[in-house]
């Protein structure tokens, strides 16, 4: 069977109710796809007026189609009534049958019937008056129903994705002062295998009452790893040099037949604390790209070198990196508050669920390493992945 691609487009709705967590949870569970790309986007009017067109089939009911370009009209353009940066959340997947399967088991029909076997069903709207006319309307998520047609939309999202997509940054209003963005950045143990662990932990985000501005889906390289992770050698080699100075000891300390002291165990632990800093941060390098970087002989094959997937997420509001660093959790899960991130979905100090940055400065530094800075340079691997 060939395979395709489709989309799920979350809509602004659906993110300004914070809903997104749950609708990435069901995705991600319920699609037997690979999921291969996220990006933020607020449509143009040259997209929407091109895009209504071609969202519903010509054969569909004239009322129901007609509903969907009030829609577009009415959510999806700048000018809403609402009020509201009209953020939508485009998920692209990867698998056989794709558009079908996505369309009609994963996100579902519209129903007037209070069902939750579906996306729609669960998170969508469709409600109609005593004469039949449609009253209330809210797809939550907008995908192509038609095989034939999703060549089309996707070479849509393609044209656009650069100056329609990518980090949303600065483009809110806030009447609170401090506002700030901070990378929150989904471990890979979240993404090997099917589960809505990934959603359950965007949705624990949300209590935060932040806005998602940016979101892309990466594969972090030995390169990558080794320059994000990279302050963590000078605080290794200080904060271990103890336990290797006691392992040092346990170890010697009977071996000779003169007495080998603490301060002889420290001497050795001078020479060995740096080659443990690096051992101990190598294991955190492999785990978040699933290569050692004492395998790769040709130092040049580290930019590419990655096994694994990461989901980087930028969240923007008042007070944004305590905010997150509280739902987050302390880094040990064994320590953190009951409730947050690292308490419900982290295993060790390693697999603790995901990563938040600590600071404004540290959250500009990861973006840059994780390309959710600059919405061009990531804008052109999107369209790339379309085409």
């Amino acid at each position: 069977m060939v395979e395709q691609l489709a989309y799920a487009l979350i809509t602004p709705y659906s993110l300004y109710k914070s809903r997104t967590g749950g609708i990435i949870g069901r995705l991600l569970a319920h699609a037997r796809l690979e999921l291969v790309a996220v990006r933020m986007f607020v449509f143009s009017d040259a997209f929407l007026d091109a895009y209504k067109e071609i969202l519903a089939p010509k054969d569909m009911d004239p009322t129901l189609r007609e509903a969907w370009r009030q829609y577009v009209d009415l959510n999806l353009r700048q000018s809403n009534p609402m009020g509201y940066l009209p953020r939508c959340m485009f998920m692209l997947f990867r698998g056989p049958n794709a558009v079908r399967h996505l369309k009609d088991e994963v996100i579902g029909a519209f129903t007037e019937q209070p069902v939750g076997d579906t996306i729609r069903g669960t998170y969508g709207d469709f409600i109609r008056d005593e004469k039949g006319n449609i009253r209330y309307f809210e797809p939550a998520v907008l995908t192509c129903p038609d095989a034939a047609m999703n060549a089309e939309h996707l070479k849509l999202f393609a044209k656009y994705a650069c100056t329609d997509g990518g980090v949303l940054e600065g483009r809110i209003a806030y009447k609170q002062p401090d506002v700030q963005t901070s990378l929150v950045m989904l471990k890979p143990d979240n993404f090997e295998r099917r589960s809505r662990r990934p959603g359950n932990i965007i949705d624990a985000f949300s209590w935060t009452g932040l806005r998602i501005v940016g979101a892309k889906l990466f594969h972090m390289t030995v390169a990558m790893g080794e320059q994000f992770y990279g302050p963590l050698k000078d605080v290794f080699v200080r904060k271990l040099k103890g336990n290797v100075t006691q392992e040092v000891y346990q170890r010697l300390h009977d071996a000779f037949t003169f007495p080998f002291t603490m301060p002889d165990a420290e001497a050795v632990a001078d020479r060995l604390a740096e080659r443990n800093a690096v051992t101990e941060f190598n294991k955190i390098v492999e785990y978040m790209t699933g290569v050692n970087p004492d395998d790769i002989i040709d130092p040049t094959e580290k930019a590419s070198a990655s096994r694994t997937k990461c989901l980087a997420l930028l969240y923007e509001g008042p007070n944004a990196i305590d905010k997150v660093r509280k739902v987050l959790g302390s880094t040990d899960p064994t320590k953190a508050e009951p409730g947050t991130v690292r308490s419900d979905f982290g295993l060790d100090l390693m697999r603790n669920g995901a990563h938040a940055s600590d600071s404004p400065e540290n959250a500009i530094r990861e973006r840059k390493i994780v390309g959710l800075y600059e919405t061009e340079s990531e804008g052109c691997e999107f369209q790339e992945l379309l085409s």
